[in-house]
């Protein structure tokens, strides 16, 4: 008796999102693809307004391109590619970035998705991609390849483990790895170095800095001297993009939807801020019992967060160059311990930190940190590539 061969699978057909249809699609697909996973889903609400180029301060200075990878009509991955024209410009580079990426385990799906973005990329003018990105570095980053049993945090990926290995299987290299630090901040005189404290004295009694918490009337006015201080601190780190006044703008509108005063700092001294801490407390535990919608019970969830919430993303710390000899930093540490012991915050998770900020590594280690995730960015270089005029570079 003959035995019937499979039906052929038809090919993988990559199309830009075109419509709401198209666009509902794009942001369903992980919900699908991580049901019963760690991985927490964000509201759709704000998902819309984030891939919305009129709304994101992102498109003031990018563009991008949004695709669907279908398969007998079936969406079985996404991906966007974008271009970032205030990095390329600090950086004097022909980057292209892509990210959003999501993908069924079909090693066929995910380099469909690539070869769209690339050839999007090509076509004006970029030499390398890099990702993924959503849409940039200071947004989710990179493919989860350590910490798979581990709820992310808010802003953090969570990919399953075949995400890495499609991907270097597809061709992809590795640019950098981006670490993210669990540190205990209770107990502190178990847990971290004892040289902190007389480091974080020094800064008061020597230098004459202060901490003080941000408000949230004068967030927006904070946030420039947030920008003032990450813009110099930060500018030498690889993926780095300075603060615009339009990115400064969005970043306050979400800032306020998480703001708490115990975990925003800024550090002063007679005549300018040196440093700040933003700590966000992590509402991806209220987010992961709203499913992605704030009706019926979602909001109510949001209202009561500070009985859930027990952890925080401790997402920036940084200090002007000229003050990194102070002891500031150390007093922020401490700060984290001081407001751990005040609230039901008793540890946070540290990152991104990339891989070669040796001093950052060995400040979060003094304090008793440990990496427990890693994100990896990849890069492909472009060949081939036209300029506008349509010549091979």
């Amino acid at each position: 008796m003959a035995v019937e061969a499979p039906p052929a699978r038809t090919s993988v057909e990559v199309a830009p999102v075109r419509g709401f249809r198209d666009l509902r699609e794009f942001v369903s697909l992980p919900f699908r693809l991580h049901a019963g996973t760690p991985w927490v889903p964000p509201l759709k609400v704000e998902r819309y307004q984030f891939l919305n180029r009129r709304l994101n301060p992102y498109f003031k200075h990018a563009e991008g391109e949004y695709f669907l990878a279908r398969r007998d009509g079936r969406t079985v991955g996404r991906i966007t590619a974008q271009i970032d024209h205030a990095f390329c410009e600090y950086h004097t580079c022909r980057w292209g970035m892509f990210g959003f990426l999501e993908f069924e385990d079909d090693q066929e799906v995910v380099e469909a998705l690539l070869d769209a973005a690339a050839g999007w990329l090509k076509q004006r003018g970029r030499e390398r991609m890099v990702g993924p990105m959503d849409f940039q570095m200071n947004d989710e980053a990179g493919v989860l390849v350590e910490g798979f049993e581990l709820e992310p945090m808010i802003k953090q990926p969570w990919h399953p483990r075949y995400y890495q290995q499609r991907c270097e299987a597809a061709g992809l290299s590795k640019a950098m790895d981006l670490f993210h630090w669990k540190v205990h901040i209770t107990d502190r005189d178990q847990r971290m170095m004892p040289i902190l404290p007389e480091l974080a004295e020094r800064s008061r009694t020597k230098h004459g800095i202060r901490i003080r918490k941000m408000s949230r009337l004068h967030l927006r006015r904070d946030l420039d001297e947030f920008a003032k201080v990450y813009n110099a601190a930060w500018s030498k780190n690889w993926g780095f993009v300075p603060y615009g006044k339009e990115d400064l703008d969005g970043y306050a509108m979400d800032l306020q939807l998480v703001y708490d005063r115990d975990w925003f700092m800024v550090a002063d001294n007679d005549r300018e801020t040196v440093a700040v801490a933003i700590s966000i407390p992590d509402i991806n535990q209220v987010l992961k019992k709203m499913h992605g919608r704030l009706l019926p019970l979602g909001w109510w969830h949001y209202l009561n967060r500070r009985k859930v919430i027990d952890r925080c993303r401790i997402g920036f710390l940084g200090v002007l160059p000229e003050y990194q000899h102070t002891g500031v930093a150390a007093a922020l540490y401490l700060e984290h311990f001081d407001m751990a012991a005040k609230t039901r915050v008793n540890f946070g998770e540290a990152g991104w930190i990339l891989e070669v900020n040796h001093s950052m590594n060995r400040g979060l280690e003094a304090m008793g940190g440990r990496i427990v995730k890693r994100c990896r960015i990849y890069e492909r270089l472009l060949e081939g590539t036209v300029d506008d005029g349509g010549r091979a570079l």
